[in-house]
């Protein structure tokens, strides 16, 4: 297939959008990828997904998988461990994680969440607490898309139909001020001794880019958790590793989850890896209860993934690039919202280190303002990328920037430029009707 755009009438792949001609990926080179007929698109979004955090063609990343591919590539984890494995977990608590005890390796956030979710019901079950397993989350969220995974979002339209009847009745509270209050309501009515976890992005990702409740509800969290005995739950599939301007997001918040979740920067787009952490008063339920726990996926913990995120924690720590995402990230923001402070479109402007959030205005639902900011994007070469939050009536449209962490100056100012050009071509286009 050597054709620059792809459409589903021309390929053998079950394509995300049938009716989309996708422009087909040749190669990449830092934070720039190449078409097959030679366009160049300047990624501003780690390959879309808020994965490549060290960029395209990282050659010590590359390398290291090869070397341990030569070795061997795989085994399944229930009848051997390996110094990938074990040297990988070591160092995440030891660098990135020092408030956590134990690490899990699974492949994707999906399975990450998924695991964490069984290891807080897992952890009440060993304790004695049977009756505790459900679950409390903020609806404006993503956490994945198993069933289980699924359940924990409250966006019924744009992520749960038509799969509704599949999924756990777990329950939900909205953003904002009212949050704490929400929160006291669902505990009422699931019985405070029914609810397993609250399970929540301490920052979040995809569903509203860069948002984080005030100090105030993480305070009154904290102590519903003590109050009530309910695990925290922390997805950092997007956050983890770096993105917000620490190693884990948690670690700017006045709350430490019990378990957390982190995945897309670990693999930093070079190999499937995710990884489940928690503290050891969770691991010693398990410990003193079943000494069982019974979840395994087939690339849980593979040796040729393992040492690919141990490649990535070290290039990570010894370029110093979390400490360059917390430094640089303030300006980047400043200057994304001076790109766009004059664009009728733009509700809201938010970062957390080199994860930027653009709200756009309530617009009707079937403008799909989204697809327009990611195909005018497309028009002035940046891949960005966006959510069709309004359908579900928590959020408006949500645009997000993730840039890799070895983004030079020249190349996130010129991706601020490009997307303040692709937010007023939209904006025009809109006004014309």
């Amino acid at each position: 297939m050597t054709t620059s755009r792809v459409a589903a009438d021309q390929t053998s792949i079950f394509p995300r959008f049938l009716d989309l001609a996708y422009p087909n990926i040749e190669r990449g080179d830092g934070v720039w990828l190449y078409t097959t007929s030679g366009e160049r698109i300047l990624d501003a979004c780690s390959g879309g997904a808020m994965v490549s955090s060290l960029g395209h063609g990282a050659r010590e990343i590359i390398d290291a998988g090869t070397r341990q591919a030569e070795k061997i590539a795989y085994f399944y984890m229930d009848h051997f461990t390996n110094e990938p494995q074990e040297r990988l977990a070591e160092r995440l608590v030891a660098v990135a994680a020092p408030e956590m005890a134990r690490v899990r390796f699974a492949s994707s956030g999906s399975e990450a969440n998924e695991t964490a979710l069984r290891l807080a019901r897992a952890y009440h079950v060993d304790r004695g607490e049977p009756d505790r397993w459900r679950v409390i989350s903020p609806a404006q969220a993503y956490h994945g898309s198993t069933m289980a995974t699924l359940a924990l979002t409250g966006r019924t339209r744009t992520l749960q139909d038509p799969y509704a009847p599949y999924l756990s009745p777990h329950l939900h509270v909205g953003n904002g001020d009212s949050a704490l209050s929400e929160l006291d309501q669902r505990l009422e009515e699931a019985g405070p001794g029914n609810v397993a976890a609250f399970f929540c992005e301490p920052i979040s990702g995809a569903a509203y880019p860069a948002y984080s409740p005030p100090e105030k509800f993480w305070r009154g969290l904290d102590a519903r958790r003590k109050q009530h005995g309910f695990l925290i739950c922390f997805d950092e599939v997007v956050t983890g590793m770096g993105r917000a301007g620490s190693w884990f997001a948690y670690q700017q918040l006045p709350i430490e989850p019990d378990i957390v979740t982190t995945g897309k920067g670990l693999g930093a787009g070079y190999a499937p890896i995710s990884a489940v952490l928690c503290k050891q008063h969770v691991y010693d339920a398990i410990d003193r209860g079943s000494r069982f726990f019974d979840l395994g996926h087939t690339w849980d913990g593979a040796p040729i993934s393992c040492a690919t995120g141990l490649a990535v924690l070290d290039a990570l720590a010894g370029r110093g690039l979390v400490q360059r995402v917390r430094e640089r990230g303030p300006r980047l923001l400043a200057d994304l919202r001076s790109a766009v402070e004059d664009n009728r479109l733009v509700a809201e402007v938010r970062g957390r280190g080199f994860l930027l959030g653009v709200s756009l205005v309530d617009l009707p639902d079937e403008m799909h303002a989204d697809e327009r900011v990611e195909d005018a994007a497309l028009n002035h070469g940046l891949l960005v990328s966006a959510t069709h939050s309004t359908a579900d009536g928590y959020a408006g449209d949500e645009v997000l920037l993730a840039p890799a962490f070895t983004s030079t100056d020249e190349e996130l100012e010129m991706m601020v430029l490009r997307f303040g050009q692709a937010l007023a071509d939209v904006a025009r286009s809109l006004a014309q009707g």
